[in-house]
């Protein structure tokens, strides 16, 4: 959203550098005892090798405010870099998901400064960037991201689940693309990446267009999500049981798949078998290829190790 873009600006450069340098710290640290805790986020191992990422203002439905922003890239920038990380969990506190954009935080980033048309566009369109760029790292991140959501998940929440690997949800869940209530269009990645995943323009047309909700079976049906859990708690069980499997298995071909995939789904057939090509005469070096058959010739689980 234009609007929400401004926040950036502010909080990169008061709060990203003082979070960026608490998370790379406390993930050098022992992981199966790493937590991390700042105004919008709380992030944790609670399995070996994955990682939960937990929007964490359930008092607000964890609506996402200045803070969010910043504090979001920069989680998703340092997790990507961290070799003992090989999935991620983004959940919700609370009974809701996300509410979406925190209308109550924006007051004052509304107007751009400056009288010009053109120079006014030109700062918002930056900011409009910077916004794009906090969900987007979590597409960038070769590490897959499950998002686990329960209840509301509205505006700028479908945004984020959009830019997810894998989606799971609860019975309860119910999802809206509320921007055009707003009287603006959704900037952020749902008119980019909702239509790839969902395959059915003609229905990604009437959600944005008339803002309606629709609820997890119907989600399920159309792709969005892959898996309806009866509850949260048995949700965030699921997820973490799917990251820890996906966790088991050689990082290097994991993280090469989520590579090849985004490449490709934004590219022609032949390009992407060229991407994998390439990507492959190196990768297919790994010692986790002789260690990943070795094991299955003795039955017993490889192990491999961290990137």
């Amino acid at each position: 959203m234009a609007t929400f873009g401004l926040l950036l600006t502010v909080t990169r450069h008061r709060l990203g550098a003082v979070c960026r340098r608490q998370l790379r710290a406390t993930l050098h640290r022992n992981m199966s005892a790493y937590s991390y805790t700042s105004e919008s986020l709380a992030v944790s191992t609670p399995r070996e090798h994955v990682m939960q990422v937990a929007m964490n203002r359930p008092e607000k439905r964890n609506a996402m405010n200045q803070g969010f922003w910043g504090e979001m890239a920069d989680c998703f920038q340092t997790i990507a870099a961290e070799p003992d990380v090989r999935a991620v969990v983004l959940s919700g506190a609370g009974k809701v998901f996300s509410a979406g954009l925190d209308l109550s935080d924006m007051e004052g980033f509304i107007f751009v400064e400056g009288s010009e048309i053109p120079r006014k566009a030109m700062q918002m369109r930056m900011s409009i960037k910077r916004s794009q760029e906090a969900f987007s790292v979590i597409e960038k991140c070769p590490k897959p991201v499950i998002a686990a959501i329960q209840s509301a998940c509205l505006g700028t929440g479908v945004d984020l689940i959009s830019a997810c690997d894998i989606r799971l949800c609860t019975q309860d869940a119910w999802f809206q693309i509320k921007e055009v209530d707003l009287g603006i269009a959704a900037d952020v990645g749902t008119l980019q990446r909702l239509p790839k995943i969902i395959g059915n323009d003609s229905l990604v047309r009437e959600l944005v267009y008339t803002a309606r909700r629709f609820e997890a079976e119907e989600a399920k049906q159309m792709g969005l999500v892959s898996r309806v859990y009866p509850d949260r708690e048995a949700m965030l069980e699921g997820a973490l049981d799917l990251a820890s499997m996906i966790a088991s298995k050689s990082p290097i071909a994991v993280q090469g798949s989520k590579v090849s995939m985004v490449y490709s789904r934004d590219h022609s057939v032949q390009e992407g078998l060229d991407h994998v090509a390439m990507w492959n005469s190196t990768m297919l070096q790994s010692k986790d290829v002789a260690e990943a058959v070795q094991a299955g010739i003795e039955k017993r689980k490889p192990e491999f190790s961290k990137l």
